[in-house]
């Protein structure tokens, strides 16, 4: 049987355009998780790319039906509506239904290479944390040697038609790459950046920010400048290369949520460069499912919870000499919580601090 056309819309209300197969050369990875709305959205933005990737979605224990939703706006059943506002030109008009889905669950995703479906969906039973989930995708996409780029991509995100191909662009120009960044733009402030690439790193505190963050995209800046500056590569979108996967390792899955992308940076050492594909533009919602704002105050007791206990277990990975002077940081920041009358919070970082499970 022949596979249909999907369209691709070249700019804001022209007709949908038929396209080949997708590129092997490129698999995007995406973690759902309990959030099916932002990944319809995301794949709307995706499957119109003009070079189209291979696209995974791993579904990880999603307990709202989130397979089903997804499911049923691939067949057209639930007909998706573009949000309003500026970024609805990125998936408006919705793209021509079916979209084809091959679902495959854990098991058979370990054990045979991907198809050709335009979207590749893995069920996991159990929410297993965003390394274990993005790992579970990396494994299937891998086993593809044709694959030579794997982008760990956001839900919560769009993209512009042009980013996969300048991606792609940039991780082939680069000698020996390894990690890649884009242009990580707010989906709810698309003027302003969220950061160019990734982030700088402040080892004795563990703190981080990020490059060019809230700054107006009219800005002009060096990309050049902005890859040598990168301490770690922002993990809401973040390519790496099949070398690097294969010689540093996938995603260390112990952290849960936060620090996978600095564990995969210190584990690096200077081996693979760190590239910056500034002509490739992303649109994030920020912390679509998790709460994980960097806005003061915006953080839920969750995000809380994972983010400092990630960080403890970072320093007494990589840096154990500076480890015990997280204990002290972490008793201020639980302080500032609660000078800020945000008791939850308080409490679960405290729970993180002390090593025992969120409740």
């Amino acid at each position: 049987m022949n596979k249909p056309m999907r369209p691709v819309e070249l700019e804001a209300g022209a007709p949908p355009v038929a396209v080949a197969q997708p590129t092997v050369r490129l698999a995007v990875v995406m973690v759902n998780w309990n959030g099916w709305r932002d990944t319809i959205e995301s794949l709307e933005s995706l499957l119109r790319s003009t070079v189209r990737p291979r696209v995974i979605v791993v579904d990880n224990g999603s307990d709202n039906g989130s397979v089903e939703r997804i499911l049923a706006w691939a067949s057209g059943a639930e007909p998706y509506e573009p949000p309003a506002g500026a970024l609805r030109r990125l998936t408006n008009p919705p793209l021509d239904k079916p979209v084809s889905v091959e679902v495959i669950d854990v098991a058979t995703a370990a054990a045979q290479p991907p198809g050709n479906a335009d979207v590749i969906l893995i069920t996991s039973p159990e929410n297993l944390g965003f390394a274990a989930g993005n790992n579970i995708g990396l494994r299937h996409a891998l086993q593809d040697p044709r694959t030579s780029y794997f982008w760990c991509l956001n839900n919560d995100t769009v993209v512009e038609p042009g980013a996969v191909s300048a991606l792609i662009a940039r991780m082939d120009a680069t000698h020996k790459v390894g990690m890649c960044g884009t242009q990580v733009r707010y989906y709810h402030r698309p003027g302003h950046w969220q950061c160019l690439n990734g982030s700088r790193f402040r080892l004795l505190t563990g703190m981080s920010r990020g490059i060019g963050r809230d700054v107006p995209v009219t800005r002009q800046f060096n990309p050049k400048t902005v890859a040598e500056e990168t301490d770690f590569v922002l993990g809401a979108s973040l390519c790496a290369s099949r070398a690097f996967l294969e010689t540093v390792g996938l995603m260390e899955e112990s952290y849960f949520l936060y620090f996978e992308e600095m564990d995969w940076s210190v584990r690096n050492r200077g081996r693979f460069t760190t590239a910056f594909a500034h002509g490739a533009i992303v649109y994030h919602k920020e912390g679509g499912s998790l709460g994980s704002s960097s806005r003061k105050g915006k953080r839920t007791p969750m995000a809380e919870y994972y983010l400092m206990r990630s960080r403890i277990k970072f320093y007494r990975r990589h840096f154990p000499l500076l480890w015990p002077l997280q204990y002290p940081l972490s008793v201020a920041l639980i302080l500032r919580r609660l000078w800020r009358r945000q008791p939850e919070k308080a409490a679960t970082m405290v729970r993180a601090m002390l090593g025992l499970r969120r409740v």
